[in-house]
């Protein structure tokens, strides 16, 4: 048994790496054994996993200070283990955060896809849509477009550079709500989905961040006379060529 208290430094067990920061770890050699101070208590039935919990506490930090003023301290304090316990599950920052913001961004859709669904004809969604963006506190996973806006280096830094752009993945979101109305005869047949898709996803960023004078885009009736009139009607219309 040898005990460990030196900050920040990294020892090799046959379970892999154990970094300790500020934070005396036991390792027992013997048994390929290690503890920590911090570590998670045995649950029971329905107990949340230590990255779970780990992921749990990143978001509630992102939400409060965002990607940049998020530290690994914070995150470890919130969910309650020490920094080496998380060095664990974490290698780094940039891993937990992305781990973190996969998870909001998977949420987001999820629940954008269920409210979508729950509607019918492309001006209702479009309605929809508008409001799930800009009710950001309120919907799960919404976080992730403003971390996306605000913060793109710190972002890209997280999730990788492989990520798609903001407006190419709102777009595949929007292609098979623009192919179901295609197939629903409410706009015209010839309609290029993914271009149309992308066009739409640039109208939606738009109404969900710039408020103007004629469209109050916090009235769904608003928002959807808007849809109608300008984006579907639009949209019913042959291509040009």
């Amino acid at each position: 048994m040898c005990l460990l208290d030196q900050p920040r430094a990294a020892y090799i067990t046959d379970d892999g790496p154990v970094i300790c920061e500020d934070k005396a770890v036991s390792v027992d050699t013997g048994t390929e054994s290690v503890t920590d101070s911090a570590a998670a208590p045995a649950g029971g039935p329905g107990a949340r996993s230590v990255r779970d919990r780990l992921i749990d506490a990143a978001e509630k930090c992102l939400t409060a200070k965002g990607i940049r003023a998020t530290t690994v301290s914070e995150v470890a304090e919130v969910a309650g283990v020490s920094r080496g316990w998380l060095y664990r599950h974490f290698p780094d920052k940039a891993e937990l955060l992305g781990a973190a913001i996969v998870r909001l961004n998977e949420a987001f859709w999820t629940e954008s896809r269920t409210r979508l669904d729950a509607v019918t004809g492309l001006d209702q969604r479009i309605a929809v849509g508008v409001a799930l963006a800009r009710r950001e506190s309120e919907t799960p996973g919404a976080l992730v477009l403003k971390l996306r806006q605000e913060e793109p280096e710190a972002f890209t830094a997280c999730v990788g550079l492989g990520v798609r752009g903001l407006i190419p993945e709102i777009a595949a979101f929007w292609v098979p709500y623009v192919q179901a109305a295609v197939d629903s005869g409410e706009i015209h047949p010839d309609t290029d989905c993914a271009e149309a898709a992308e066009w739409i996803a640039r109208i939606m960023m738009s109404l969900a961040t710039v408020p103007g004078e004629q469209c109050d885009l916090d009235d769904h009736a608003s928002v959807l006379r808007h849809a109608r009139r300008y984006i579907v009607a639009g949209l019913r219309a042959e291509p040009a060529k």
